[in-house]
């Protein structure tokens, strides 16, 4: 641990990814401190400019706070993001080591299953389980992780196949160990570095996702977010630039830390491909 935490260390843009990563899980967590009350409620005249006494970000088109809407937004932005990808990893995980690790049939059947949700874009998929179902934090959570696990199972049968026939698997086999125990001690552990990558960068694409969908009104609404500040303020940028500017720089410093941190990790953990 202490010589990953070194290395890692040693990684500029992924420490500068970090500490940004770091300062927004903060901000969401002292939102209720920093901006008590709800984000929802008025806290001065509309469309007061940023810098106004009261008002740091300024205010929107019901007087709301621009800032307490940000500080509120990031914990949802980074509950769903977190929460559907855990899903996404979690069906990822189970249908590639079964496909990577039996092969035959089952690898075509489940990969054959696997393709039928990658043709379908993905956002436009998102937004029909959404709008059939009741919007809310739940219904996002599950429809960003149904679109985001294709790639994460992909992933894992094609780290499956190549550790499979490794002579510690030989090994373990020959000895009589059973499949599961295979698997889950000799196969995974030395498949978790890419996946754990591509698990980080997953988080930056289903925040992005939740954004997009919050912006075309399918967001909890009972919940502030990012995207639905932005969609609030479209019709509005040429009067109140604030109301859509700053939650979309909230929105490219949140995923562009999580992409940073990705870097940082694809070096530490595969430094073979990070010197190609």
């Amino acid at each position: 641990m202490r010589n990953f935490l070194r290395s890692y260390a040693r990684h500029p843009s992924g420490m500068i990814g970090l500490i940004l990563l770091l300062a927004i899980v903060v901000l969401a967590a002292l939102a209720p401190v920093l901006f008590p009350g709800s984000p929802w409620d008025s806290a001065g005249d509309p469309f007061l400019p940023p810098h106004s006494a009261g008002a740091l970000l300024g205010t929107d088109s019901l007087g709301r706070d621009i800032a307490s809407g940000i500080a509120h937004g990031a914990s949802v932005s980074l509950l769903i993001g977190c929460a559907s990808t855990a899903a996404a990893l979690v069906l990822g995980l189970a249908i590639g080591s079964i496909s990577g690790y039996l092969g035959g049939r089952a690898d075509a059947w489940l990969m054959r299953f696997t393709s039928m949700f990658q043709v379908i874009p993905g956002f436009l998929f998102a937004l029909l389980l959404v709008a059939i179902l009741t919007p809310s934090i739940k219904t996002l959570t599950i429809a960003i992780a149904l679109v985001s696990w294709p790639q994460l199972a992909r992933l894992v049968r094609a780290e499956f196949l190549s550790l499979r026939e490794r002579d510690f698997v030989t090994a373990a086999r020959c000895q009589g160990e059973p499949a599961w125990r295979i698997v889950m001690l000799h196969i995974l552990p030395n498949a978790l570095s890419p996946i754990i990558v591509t698990a980080s960068l997953s988080i930056a694409n289903a925040i992005l996702i939740e954004s997009a969908l919050s912006f075309m009104g399918l967001g909890d609404p009972n919940l502030m977010s990012w995207g639905f500040m932005i969609g609030a303020a479209r019709t509005m940028i040429r009067v109140a630039w604030w109301m859509s500017v700053f939650p979309g720089l909230a929105i490219l410093l949140t995923v562009i830390a999580i992409n940073l941190v990705g870097e940082g990790l694809n070096d530490v953990l595969n430094p073979r491909i990070s010197r190609r």
